[in-house]
Formats: C-alpha cells, sequence, structure tokens
C-alpha cells in the first residue's frame, strides 16, 4: 500500500472511515492499517467513488475462491497449479458476474463472455468469445452526499392503520366484510402420505378438535386487544402465544372485547366441508379473524374513533442518509442547496425532470427528494391484497410556519402518468389514510398529499392546495 496510493485515494478512504465509524461506534479508525485498507480495495473492484474503483489488474499469490465478488472481470491468466477441479470452477466464478442487467431488444440479456487462459483451465468447455465487446451502457452514481447533510429528509414507516376508540363502551356492528368461511379450501383438513418405501400415513386436525371452542374465544379477544388497543400503536405480529399482555397494552378492553368476539363466532362464521371453529387457532385464519372483530368494532363507534399509524416495530423512520446506488436510467442533477441526493432518477424523458426543476425554483421550498431506492412506501389495499405505493417526491414546504424541520409542511407528491386500475387506490389511501393517520399521530410534523397532472403547471397546483386552508387536514388535494 504506496503512499501515492494514499494520496491519489484520499477521499475514499476517508468516506471508508466514516462507514466505520457508523458501522462500529467504538473503534478507533484512525488506526486502521495497509492491510485494512488492502481488504477494501478488493471488496470495491470497479465500484465508482470506492478505493477499488481504479483497480485494472488483481495477481493473486493463492486462489481467488469465494468470499470475493466483482462483476468486472473479464480476463483470468491461471499460471499455478490446482488441487481439485473445484478450485478451479470457483476461480473461473470471478468471470461470470454480469456487468450488464439492461435488456435488449428482445428482452433478453446480451450474452458476456470471460477470456479464460491456462494449462488449469483446458477443461472446461468454450461456448463464446467477446472479440469486439459493445460499449456498457453508461451509469450513473446516485448517492446521498455528506455536505449536502443540511437537506436531509426523514419519514415515517408505516405497516398500516389503526383506529383508536375515545369511547369506554365499545359497541360493534356486524357488515357483510365481517362475516368469514372456514373450509378445507383454507387448510387442507385431511392430508395423505404415500411414500415409496413403507406404510402411509394420514395426518388429520383431530389435535385442534380438543381444544374448547371457549378457548378459541379467549385467543381471539386476547389478540384483537394485543393487535389494535395499545397505547403506542405498534403492531406486534405473531405473539398469541404469550401469556401475559404487554405493558403498553389496554388490557382492561378484554372483558368488552371478549363478548363481541362470542357474539362474531355465533353470527359471522360459516363452517363448510368438515371444518371447525379450533381451525381459528391457527396464527393466519385468528389474525384474519382479529382484523374482520376490530373493524366491526370501528363500524359501532364511527364517533368515538381517530385514525392512527401503525409504525413498522424495528425500523420506524426512514431517511435519505442511506441512498446509494447506480442506474442507467436518465437522471437530473439537484440543486446542492435543496436536495440530499445527487440525481433525480427519471422513469420518463422529461416529466420527473420539469417536476425537480419546478421544486427548485419555489421559493416555499427548503428541500425535497425523489423517492427512488428511497423506502419511502404508503400501504393500501386492492382486490383484498395488500400492497406498496411509491409516491413520487417528498418535500418540506414553508407555508408560513418557518423552514425549520419541525415546522415545515411535510407534502407527497404524486406526479401522474397513464391512468392505471389501481391508481385511484393508491392516491385515495395516500389522502384518507395516510395522511390523516401521521398527522393525528403528531410524531413527524404535518403532512400533505397532492397529485400533479401537469409538471409544467406544478407550481400552480401547489400553491392553490396552501391556499385553501392552514389546517393540514384539507392539504391532502
Amino acid at each position: 500500500m504506496s503512499a501515492d496510493f494514499k494520496q491519489i485515494a484520499a477521499r475514499e478512504i476517508e468516506e471508508f472511515k466514516t462507514e466505520l465509524r457508523e458501522r462500529f461506534p467504538g473503534r478507533d479508525v484512525e488506526k486502521i492499517t495497509d492491510e485494512d485498507l488492502l481488504r477494501e480495495v478488493m471488496n470495491t473492484v470497479g465500484k465508482p467513488g470506492r478505493l477499488g474503483e481504479h483497480v485494472k489488474c488483481v495477481v493473486s499469490v493463492s486462489m481467488l475462491t469465494e468470499g470475493w465478488d466483482a462483476n468486472t472481470v473479464t480476463h483470468i491468466l491461471g499460471i499455478r497449479a490446482f488441487g481439485t477441479q473445484l478450485l478451479c470452477e470457483q476461480v473461473v466464478g470471478r468471470g461470470l458476474r454480469r456487468m450488464s442487467y439492461s435488456l435488449n431488444v428482445e428482452g433478453h440479456f446480451d450474452p458476456e463472455y470471460a477470456e479464460v487462459y491456462g494449462v488449469p483451465f483446458s477443461f472446461i468447455p468454450c461456448s463464446g468469445a467477446t472479440p469486439d465487446p459493445p460499449p456498457q451502457v453508461e451509469r450513473t452514481r446516485v448517492r446521498a452526499l455528506e455536505e449536502r447533510i443540511d437537506c436531509e429528509i426523514t419519514f415515517p414507516r408505516l405497516l398500516g392503520y389503526r383506529y383508536d376508540i375515545i369511547d369506554h363502551e365499545l359497541r360493534y356492528e356486524f357488515k357483510k366484510q365481517a362475516k368469514l368461511s372456514l373450509s378445507s379450501q383454507d387448510v387442507p383438513t385431511i392430508t395423505k402420505n404415500r411414500p415409496i418405501v413403507g406404510a402411509g400415513s394420514v395426518h388429520t386436525l383431530d389435535e385442534l378438535k380438543e381444544h374448547r371452542e371457549q378457548e378459541v374465544a379467549f385467543n381471539l379477544a386476547k389478540l384483537v386487544v394485543e393487535k389494535y388497543f395499545r397505547q403506542d400503536g405498534e403492531r406486534h405480529e405473531g405473539r398469541e402465544e404469550q401469556h401475559a399482555f404487554d405493558a403498553d397494552v389496554q388490557a382492561w378492553r378484554f372483558p368488552q372485547v371478549l363478548p363481541i368476539v362470542r357474539d362474531w363466532l355465533r353470527e359471522c362464521l360459516t363452517l363448510k366441508d368438515r371444518a371447525f371453529p379450533q381451525m381459528l387457532l391457527l396464527t393466519e385464519l385468528a389474525h384474519d379473524a382479529a382484523d374482520r372483530i376490530f373493524l366491526s368494532i370501528v363500524e359501532g363507534t364511527a364517533k368515538e374513533r381517530i385514525l392512527k399509524p401503525i409504525y413498522q416495530p424495528y425500523d420506524t423512520v426512514g431517511t435519505t442518509r442511506f441512498v446509494d446506488f447506480d442506474t442507467t436510467k436518465p437522471v437530473y442533477s439537484t440543486d446542492p442547496a435543496k436536495c440530499h441526493i445527487s440525481h433525480v432518477v427519471a422513469d420518463t424523458n422529461s416529466w420527473e425532470q420539469k417536476m425537480a426543476q419546478v421544486l427548485e425554483n419555489m421559493p416555499q421550498t427548503v428541500r425535497y427528494v425523489k423517492n427512488h431506492n428511497l423506502g419511502f412506501r404508503i400501504p393500501y389495499t386492492i382486490n383484498g391484497e395488500d400492497r406498496s405505493y411509491y409516491p413520487d417526491f417528498l418535500v418540506h414546504l414553508d407555508d408560513g410556519h418557518g423552514p425549520e424541520p419541525e415546522n415545515v409542511l411535510n407534502l407527497i407528491v404524486e406526479v401522474s402518468g397513464l391512468p392505471k386500475k389501481d391508481k385511484q387506490a393508491k392516491t385515495a389511501t395516500a389522502r384518507t389514510l395516510w395522511v390523516p393517520a401521521v398527522n393525528n399521530d403528531g410524531s413527524f410534523g404535518r403532512w400533505a398529499f397532492v397529485e400533479i397532472s401537469d409538471p409544467w403547471d406544478a407550481q400552480t397546483t401547489i400553491q392553490a392546495m396552501l391556499d385553501v386552508s392552514d389546517g393540514p387536514d384539507d392539504r391532502s388535494n
């Protein structure tokens, strides 16, 4: 590790030290050895902006087997003996990583070849060669820049939505969506096993039938309370096996929920084809039943409910600071004063670029980011399936309350293209569930949603939304 190399790669070395500080807070990164730097060079061969970016040739006195991966390997020369064919194949594997995953006009990957030389490789069949490899598709590295940390944007990560019931007395109303049918279509009640050798066997769910139906009601009531009646709004899945409520669970709701569960089992549960109530002790069916029971409680307490978010329990807050990827899509270089990310990645040739330009020119824009590989999603449901909606932009607007992060209006911007089947379900969820739930919680400031159909008139649309009302609940048009 020469002094010249360290001087040339000074910026990359500092970035490597910064990464080590974040990964190992207690480590003294100023004492890293040349071996540590060399290991990082080998781990980042050909990766733009990293220590190994400019490495063109690797000479190994042992063998490049498992544990080292670089998709830029095009030539391998074997000049020493191999003990086994397996090791030889592992070395060849270094050249089998694809350099490009761009599809051709036929929708397939173009073939790529590695040139392998040396006596040890003579047994390997050759299927082709690339004498004149085509030029690689230009890639752009998109990443969060440390010098723009003041433009960082954070956002909540949600699993779903729930309702806080204000009234101490729970009421319910069983509607069509509360009904549930159990049959062998959901869970096989009999499974026959016929092995090639030995006697066959028949497996049934008779063990479940040994449980009392009273136990089914108690377990469902416990699951409803644990899942939805919590102080902090966190969703805790798969905890029906616990024998004690957590401290943040509204355990006093249990005596109210239990009679509702019994009525639901009597009025809404239909059994078909050898099904029986004890099948609701199975986790997936139990959660399905608990969801329907809670929605019935929500329907019965329409005036005394507050919509709240269900946050991801172990990754509640997302941020722009960890964005780092390569792309072959069109990009737009962002304003250093208004965007933490180096580029806006576009799915079209003009719409996203124009939207970014409009946001940068708006005096109300404090900071913004394109939601690409950012991880910001809005959970929604269509045709009974849980899906994720990824809006186009997140924007911090100064709507008169000040440019500080705790005072700005967090605006979700969707640039609408051609109408699609699920577009209405996505935008409706953003307006009527996500934004009200997060605003009611209050932990992440004020939020609003706007849909832009014409980026060239986006400033007028956003300004009109800001002029409608000073209340966050009216800014979701």
